[in-house]
């Protein structure tokens, strides 16, 4: 699945990276696919709760060198 958004929150931590997905969420529309690009180890745990939250699937997770990549499609 081809991520057609892109949010790069890499360096920001608690509760920065989550807000700023919820937001970005929020502006996009249904079919949107969105990469969020974190490092704050908390999203592991925050990012899978917000997407359930909003109703959105959370597509694939994945973990290299220190970055967390959420693959989210808005529903």
């Amino acid at each position: 699945m081809e991520p057609t958004h892109k949010l790069d929150v890499l360096g920001h931590y608690c509760p920065v990276p989550v807000s700023k997905a919820k937001k970005a969420l929020t502006d996009l529309g249904e079919g949107d696919i969105l990469m969020v690009i974190a490092d704050d180890p908390e999203t592991m745990h925050d990012m899978p709760v917000l997407v359930a939250r909003l109703g959105h699937r959370l597509v694939d997770v994945q973990q290299s060198a220190g970055e967390f990549q959420f693959i989210i499609e808005v529903c």
